[in-house]
Formats: C-alpha cells, structure tokens, sequence
C-alpha cells in the first residue's frame, strides 16, 4: 500500500480536466467519480460514474495519459490514488493485472453505451430513476446531497425538466427532497419507475465483480491445502 496515497475532495471538485495530462489514476472508497463529456460551448453530460467497483485513469495506465473526459466527484468520500507510472509498469509486469484492467474497461465501456441511448430515449424522470438507484447503490442508503442545479448538469437536462421529475418522485413517495438534499424512501417503487439501464449496467457490474467458478474453486483448494 506505500503506493496508494489518501485523497478526500469535495463534491463539485474536478478531478481533471478532458484533454488534461493524468498523473495519477483514482480508486473510490466511498465516493463516486463522474464521467462527463464537455462541448465546446461549455455544455456537459455524464457519460459514466465510477465508485468502489472500479477505478479512473486506468485507461493512461494501458494506453495515452491524456483523459478524453472530465471527471468530476459525484459524491464525497475517500479514495486512494495511485502514480500511473508505478501503475504502468504493474500492468506491463502481469498478465493477470492487464485482464483485470481490460475487463474493467469493457465494463465501463457497456455503462457508456447504455448510457448513450438512456440518455437519448428515455425520460428525464426515467434517468433520474436510474441515476438515484445508482447513487443509491454507491451511498448505502445515506442521504444525497444534490441541488436541482447540480443534477441538470449531471444529466444534461434542463433546470425546470429536473425539477418536475424530483417533484413527480417525491409526489409518488418514492423519494423525499429538501434544501438539496435527497433521500430514496421506496427502493422497489424507484426501480419499477426506472428504465430498464439501471438492471443493465448493473448485471453487466455484477458478472466483472463476480470471481469465475475456476478462482473459488482454486481458493476452496488453497484453504483446504493448509489445513
């Protein structure tokens, strides 16, 4: 662990910018980190979020050090950092490190697809659904602290469509919001509202985070070798 450093930044912070050099890669404890996609008119939209189950910047670590998005903290909380050179050359020393990093990429890649066509056919109030589930995932159930502003800039949406859609879910029960602050009282009513995104990504999550069946039984053999 020498080489993992503690870093605990602010919800807002920018983490870098798109386009900017990385110098080290972020591993979420207990925040989450968003992925955006920024225009040239200064216009943005989250493309993927990344919590404890993954890492930013392991794309610097495999190819280019350069970051095609800006990133973001989505929600505060620790996270340790790692220097990509000493990452680069764990990736270069290990075929098993290297599958891991390529699976993940694959991963995150399949969040970014959906989310492409989530944000494109579904509605506000459908990707709020989806978007709540997954900070709510990423929370353990602990209030959001969010502000109308915030979310509009997250889902690329309009400050009146967010504020309808956060009005409609707090009228249905599903969750509570005031003075910026959320919280998911209907967790089973939340996912019936969602679109059909949320169950995709995460399934596609579950079988990355999911060791396969040779692993557990090569560990029940290592455990039962030393007793």
């Amino acid at each position: 662990m020498q080489h993992m450093q503690p870093v605990h930044l602010k919800l807002g912070a920018v983490v870098c910018e798109a386009g900017g050099l990385l110098e080290h890669a972020y591993f979420p404890q207990g925040c989450v980190l968003s992925l955006l996609t920024v225009l040239d008119n200064g216009s943005e939209i989250e493309c993927a979020n990344i919590g404890r189950e993954g890492a930013f910047g392991l794309f610097s670590a495999m190819y280019s050090r350069v970051s095609f998005n800006r990133c973001m903290v989505q929600l505060e909380g620790p996270m340790l950092r790692c220097e990509i050179q000493y990452l680069q050359s764990v990736f270069h020393s290990s075929a098993h490190i290297q599958d891991l990093f390529v699976s993940y990429s694959e991963t995150l890649l399949s969040q970014v697809m959906q989310t492409v066509a989530c944000n494109s056919l579904h509605t506000v109030e459908e990707r709020m659904c989806r978007w709540l589930l997954m900070m709510h995932d990423r929370a353990e159930g602990e209030m959001l602290t969010y502000t109308h502003e915030f979310l509009s800039r997250i889902m690329g949406a309009n400050r009146t469509s967010v504020t309808l859609a956060a009005q409609s879910l707090q009228n249905q029960g599903l969750i509570s919001y005031r003075r910026g602050l959320m919280q998911v009282l209907d967790r089973a009513g939340l996912e019936r509202s969602s679109c059909e995104c949320y169950a995709v990504v995460k399934a596609r999550f579950d079988a990355f985070l999911t060791p396969p069946a040779s692993a557990v039984q090569e560990t029940k053999a290592g455990r039962t070798d030393t007793r």
